[in-house]
């Protein structure tokens, strides 16, 4: 027997409007709402518990779990920051197989990489404690050496910690530029620190600035101002042009002078 689909989901949808309409029927005659004030609370409960009403969407092997928003400010608190739900996958298909060719700690940066990727796709951004209490139930120290041998190998997962530049671990910034400097191209670079070319192109083009004005022997203390950037940002824009691989393409293209405008 067939099964009509679009007649099935039709269905639910009349289920859902019935108890949205039991809904703010209980709310406006138990708490004496008016119809807009019920009408209100209903979009937020939707905003609130949309993704976890729509269970069907959530595969084997994966969780929903609330991390703090991408668009949230370095300054603000956990407690004070914006809020998102995101679907992670805890236990992907391909992790048995991996668990016998790489080992635990093989696994485990796969997973660390999997999960922190799905978040930033979704519009939020794990933290090294997210990872350590609330996933993989271990200490941070061990997920810090295992982001530290990730790194030596060229991988780089979006944290709140990177992208916002909190803590200690590297800058998005620093690293950014470091592998622009090592020869790859904005698009490679962006699709391996999960930036958009835009924003590659933005920290690149402000490190030029600074490798210009350091070239033309510009004071120190006017580097930031003249360059348009912060001093914290120009210290380290300086530090890698002394310490960061160069290719030799970069060691021409920094070196290489603009042409003047012409003369009218």
């Amino acid at each position: 027997m067939a099964i009509n689909n679009t007649s099935l989901q039709q269905w639910k949808r009349m289920e859902a409007k019935r108890l949205d309409a039991v809904f703010l029927s209980r709310i406006r005659h138990g708490m004496g709402c008016t119809p807009f004030e019920a009408e209100c609370m209903l979009k937020v409960l939707h905003e609130t518990y949309s993704d976890f009403f729509d269970v069907g969407s959530v595969r084997p092997g994966q969780i929903l779990t609330t991390v703090i928003s991408a668009e949230a400010k370095p300054q603000e608190s956990l407690e004070d920051a914006a809020k998102v739900t995101v679907r992670l996958t805890l236990d992907g298909p391909e992790d048995l197989q991996l668990r016998r060719t790489e080992g635990v700690v093989g696994l485990r940066h796969h997973r660390m990489e999997r999960m922190a990727v799905e978040a930033f796709q979704q519009g939020g951004l794990l933290t090294l404690e997210d990872l350590a209490l609330r996933l993989f139930n271990c200490g941070r120290r061990t997920l810090c050496t295992d982001l530290a041998t990730m790194r030596s190998k060229g991988i780089d997962i979006p944290l709140r910690s990177t992208i916002k530049d909190m803590g200690r671990t590297l800058s998005h910034r620093q690293l950014i530029v470091t592998k622009w400097l090592g020869g790859m191209e904005y698009s490679e670079v962006a699709r391996v620190t999960r930036h958009s070319v835009a924003s590659v192109k933005g920290y690149v083009s402000r490190f030029k600035r600074i490798a210009v004005l350091q070239r033309e022997n510009v004071e120190k203390e006017l580097l930031p101002y003249l360059a348009g950037v912060s001093p914290a940002l120009a210290r380290e824009y300086l530090a890698l042009l002394e310490q960061a691989r160069i290719a030799p393409h970069r060691k021409k293209e920094l070196a290489a002078k603009k042409k003047a405008p012409p003369k009218v």
